[in-house]
């Protein structure tokens, strides 16, 4: 057996003496709590590690300890700071020291923390989102678009049991106003590792039903500030912003403001502040409705007096058109008679005067007075005989004279030279 081989214990020994003896101090350390786990005597067992920025992957790998003393006032002071506990998944600038262990190996002991670091990385986490949001364009399509004026069926997702919902529901069912709501509920994991998909997956149903509602309401109540996690997700925030319907965020933090509230068309405190939000919209709508109500019956009574007018003023004006018409048509009618009835009387006259010409030329060419003149008219059978070819031999013939007529035989027909 080689006299200068070591046993396990021995080589772990001068490990353990070499690191105490190189590493004396303690180190402020940069890296992201994995595998949180408090047990029975309040010792704090974890590991840290440390991702590569591009693929992340896990590159180091530290066990840590934070014995019960101290994990206590840490995770008090590291929580009432940051409003975030202490779990697993969050980058921390610890304070530690670097411990080797014959029997459990490397791991390094924590005996401060600075909560100011991890503010820092969820607020860059958040404007890293934010950035890459901004530059694909979508950042603020949820906030322009436009609130129903009558918004009142409300697509809620929530968790089913929690409070927050609960007094979301009696917030719109008890409005002093009176106005209904129609909110349907689409159940979602509101915390925890499996809220981000929970929450998208009904986004998703909602938006199969988008038709039916006129805005979304995001809500949960209360809660640790560490549950807040997902709600800073990427994804969660991309599905948001894009969405169809105006989203109402109130996941019950007032001071912390995530990326899903930045996003969100409306950004309301709590639970019961969405509700009031919804209520308060109505109720602008109303008066709205109420002022354009009382406006038009005020133009439609200004309108009437002021046609009531007009109308009087024309009725007037007919009137007077009318006399004046009158006026005028009267004596047209009365000088068209006038001269009707000098036209009828020369008409008339005239008529009369041709008679009377007419008169006077039968009377003068009439029988009798060419029997007066001396002449003798001849007949045959009654009728006047105006040529010699109209008579023969022993036709019997009258003769008429001034004084009376004779009747004869013709015994023969001659021609004159």
């Amino acid at each position: 057996m080689n006299e200068s081989s070591l046993t396990l214990s021995e080589l772990n020994h001068r490990v353990k003496d070499a690191i105490r003896n190189h590493l004396p101090e303690t180190y402020w350390m940069r890296a992201e709590t994995s595998d949180v786990r408090r047990n029975r005597n309040g010792h704090c067992y974890l590991e840290f590690i440390e991702k590569d920025t591009a693929t992340q992957s896990i590159i180091a790998k530290a066990r840590g300890v934070i014995w019960s003393n101290v994990f206590q006032m840490l995770s008090a002071y590291f929580e009432n700071e940051t409003g975030q506990q202490f779990i697993s998944g969050i980058n921390v600038l610890v304070c530690v020291s670097v411990e080797f262990h014959e029997l459990y190996g490397y791991s390094l002991t924590v005996v401060d923390i600075d909560p100011s670091f991890t503010l820092g990385e969820i607020a860059r986490n958040r404007q890293l989102i934010l950035k890459q949001l901004e530059e694909e364009g979508v950042l603020t399509l949820n906030r322009e678009l436009a609130l129903p004026e009558l918004t009142n069926r409300i697509a809620v997702i929530s968790s089913p049991t929690a409070a927050g919902y609960e007094d979301f529901c009696n917030q719109l069912a008890n409005n002093a106003e009176g106005f209904v709501f129609y909110a349907k509920l689409f159940p979602a994991i509101m915390q925890g590792d499996r809220s981000e998909t929970s929450i998208i997956a009904a986004l998703e149903k909602v938006f199969h039903y988008r038709s039916l509602f006129d805005a979304v309401a995001v809500i949960r109540g209360g809660g640790a500030s560490s549950d807040l996690r997902c709600f800073d997700s990427y994804l969660l925030a991309t599905n948001i912003a894009q969405f169809p319907l105006p989203v109402i965020s109130g996941i019950g933090h007032e001071r912390d403001v995530t990326v899903l509230d930045i996003v969100s068309h409306t950004r309301a405190k709590t639970p019961t502040a969405v509700a009031g939000f919804f209520i308060d919209h109505l109720s602008k709508t109303a008066m709205e409705l109420v002022d354009l109500e009382e406006k038009v019956l005020s133009e439609s009574e200004s309108r009437l007096i002021k046609e009531q007018t007009d109308l009087f003023s024309l009725s007037k004006e007919v009137i007077h058109q009318s006399s004046l018409m009158i006026q005028r048509e009267s004596a047209a009618m009365q000088q068209l008679s006038g001269r009707m009835k000098y036209n009828i009387q020369h008409f008339l006259q005239h008529q009369l005067h041709l008679l009377e010409k007419r008169e006077q030329y039968i009377q003068m060419v009439s029988p009798e007075n060419i029997l007066r003149r001396g002449y003798t008219l001849t007949l045959k059978n009654g009728e006047i005989i105006t040529s010699l070819h109209d008579l023969a031999v022993d036709d019997v013939v009258e003769t008429r004279f001034r004084d009376g007529l004779s009747i004869s035989v013709v015994t023969g027909i001659g021609k004159s030279e």
